[in-house]
């Protein structure tokens, strides 16, 4: 049973950075694949981004992309995803999981328990 714990959550300004982390406890299989989600107030919760372990495959979605980057270490069962140029409209929980299948959303069977973004205009 993998463990998920994110980090690196907070208070920015708009136009600010923040970079959140999150350590597995187990092993990350090269078939897998680690995602960042988030839950905004009233919404659904939504993808943000993936990547393939095997290969570092990246994946966006189209809100983010050009503005966050993921990127894993895998010493350190790590993934991290830097977010640049925040907007108030990125203030939302942010989840880490892991997928051992691909990258639809429905994939992702292990959560984490969030850290809040919260982005002031």
């Amino acid at each position: 049973q993998v463990q998920l714990v994110e980090s690196g959550g907070g208070l920015v300004q708009a136009g600010g950075s923040l970079r959140l982390s999150c350590a597995a406890s187990g092993r990350i299989f090269s078939s897998y694949v680690m995602g960042w989600f988030r839950q905004a107030p009233g919404k659904e919760r939504e993808f943000v981004s993936a990547i393939r372990w095997s290969d570092g495959r990246t994946y966006y979605a189209g809100s983010v992309k050009g503005r966050f980057a993921i990127s894993r270490d895998n010493a350190k069962n790590t993934v991290y995803l830097q977010m640049n140029s925040l907007k108030p409209e990125d203030t939302a929980v942010y989840y880490c999981a892991r997928s051992t299948l691909g990258i639809d959303s429905g994939d992702f069977g292990s959560w984490g328990q969030g850290t809040q973004v919260t982005v002031s205009s």
